[in-house]
């Protein structure tokens, strides 16, 4: 018996008593345990490298099983991503985009999947996004009420959205004391770090001088200023991954519990949420089964949001559907040498939010992308190519005022202008990941770049027409070249 696994059961013991103890030694079938921070890209954590973030509970979590640092979200917003997380299918396929849209009935959820093998399933804390607008207006309740489109009281035994960070624990224990001796499935939430970025949300917080500023970001204090904040709201938000792991200690139920924490999307900084470039897209994801997944292990596989519901499927003893584009990687997390890793990702931005469309409507409302990604290059396709720039959620805050303010002074540099001031923006861009990791330059229509693209626009246009894409292919299908793979 492990030190860790004595240390579990005394606990157990001590709090629950003999009865949970018994329970938690009958019990065959693992738990899951599937935790969300919000805007959390992969640089902001410290087991991914970062000298001066505080997420001690990640790193610790890290450290018991393995760290995969090239998970891609299938879209950088909330809704669309998290469409993915729990269908195994893209947010395109599942019609999901605008927050107004709730999951459409027909398509099946992870926790409802899970009920063929009697498992107790839940959805906790902030709002999880697929079940429409959380306070709707009348037109909208109106509609979602004469057409019975709000399912998700149907589809989990167990749903509680609000609170806050503190009652985490509270929520928790409510829903694993109804869980009894079922085996269970929880969908944990964080409001942390999404924006507006609290000041002082932490006792101690980061320094912004010390904050090593990324290629894609101007070094500014307004910037500066938002980063330190939003690292402290990452800090908050480790310290409510400890507030759920004790939890599971507590009652005894770690040794048997499958746990994937991972960001919804990137963070909200320009070239981030709301784009396809990788601060967008890539997020930490850190899994620990114990006696399952060897500790401190990591992998640099390329990975999809779509990948996380056939990854829990198969952990239960089933099956991924045929309607699912994900993969599952369990083999990779228990080390089997016959996983056959991802050639490419794939991701899609739709629209953001419940706005309607005006002419002053900015790509941070409403842009339409779609990019392929293998472990080297990227290439996107920008359909919206005349809105003007704006970052997701923070278009008011410091660091993009400043910004605005450099680039009207001429004072921003030439990579960054045109990244974020270009218009029209080009419809196509290709990026060599591996010279030019903050994607600032283009290499679309480039010779010596040729075959590379041409690999990509197949793999993207293979992807946009099983899932039923609405956008327009890379390639004419009225007049198609033959193109054949890149070998």
């Amino acid at each position: 018996m492990t030190k860790t696994k004595m240390v579990t059961r005394r606990q157990a013991t001590g709090i629950l008593g003999a009865p949970a103890l018994l329970q938690a030694a009958q019990q065959k079938q693992p738990n899951f345990l599937f935790v969300l921070s919000d805007d959390h890209s992969t640089p902001h954590t410290g087991c991914f490298g970062n000298p001066v973030i505080q997420t001690p509970v990640i790193d610790r979590l890290a450290s018991q099983g393995m760290k995969m640092d090239r998970m891609f979200t299938a879209a950088p917003q909330c809704v669309p991503s998290r469409s993915a997380f729990l269908t195994g299918r893209s947010p395109v396929a599942n019609r999901m985009g605008r927050f107004s849209s709730p999951m459409p009935p027909e398509i099946k959820t992870l926790p409802e999947l899970l009920r063929a093998k009697n498992y107790y399933t839940g959805v906790c804390r902030r709002v999880f996004h697929l079940d429409g607008m959380p306070n709707p207006t009348p037109l909208t309740r109106r509609i979602y009420e004469e057409h019975d489109m709000k399912t998700w009281a149907k589809r989990v035994d167990f749903l509680h959205t609000g609170g806050t960070r503190n009652d985490t624990p509270k929520v928790m224990n409510g829903f694993l004391d109804k869980a009894g001796q079922k085996p269970f499935f929880l969908w944990v939430n964080f409001s942390d770090p999404h924006h507006p970025w609290d000041r002082n949300a932490i006792s101690k917080p980061h320094d912004p001088a010390s904050i090593p500023l990324p290629a894609h970001l101007p070094d500014l204090p307004g910037v500066r200023d938002d980063l330190a904040r939003y690292y402290d709201e990452i800090s908050r938000a480790d310290d409510e991954l400890g507030m759920v792991l004790n939890t599971l200690e507590q009652r005894g139920l770690a040794d048997n519990t499958l746990v994937i924490f991972m960001g919804d999307n990137g963070h909200a900084f320009p070239h981030g949420k709301g784009s396809l470039y990788d601060p967008g897209l890539n997020v930490p994801c850190v899994a620990r089964w114990p006696d399952k997944i060897a500790p401190g292990t990591a992998s640099h596989n390329l990975l999809s949001g779509e990948d996380v519901t056939p990854t829990f499927l198969e952990a239960a003893g089933l099956s991924a559907t045929k309607d699912m584009s994900g993969r599952s990687f369990l083999p990779l997390l228990r080390g089997a040498a016959n996983y056959q890793p991802r050639k490419h990702i794939f991701a899609a931005r739709i629209p953001h939010g419940s706005a309607n469309y005006t002419a002053q409507t900015k790509s941070s409302s409403f842009d339409l992308s779609r990019c392929a990604r293998s472990s080297s290059h990227k290439l996107i396709w920008n359909y919206t190519p005349y809105q003007e720039y704006e970052p997701v959620d923070s278009a008011k805050g410091p660091g993009w005022l400043e910004i605005l303010a450099a680039h009207e002074a001429g004072k921003l540099s030439p990579a960054l202008g045109k990244a974020y001031f270009t218009r029209p923006r080009p419809v196509v861009e290709l990026f060599d990941l591996d010279k030019d990791p903050s994607e600032l330059n283009n290499l679309a229509g480039q010779a010596n770049y040729a075959r590379v693209e041409e690999e990509l626009k197949i793999a993207l246009q293979e992807k946009m027409v099983t899932d039923y894409d609405f956008l327009p292919p890379p390639f004419n299908e009225t007049a198609p070249p033959n193109p054949q793979p890149a070998r």
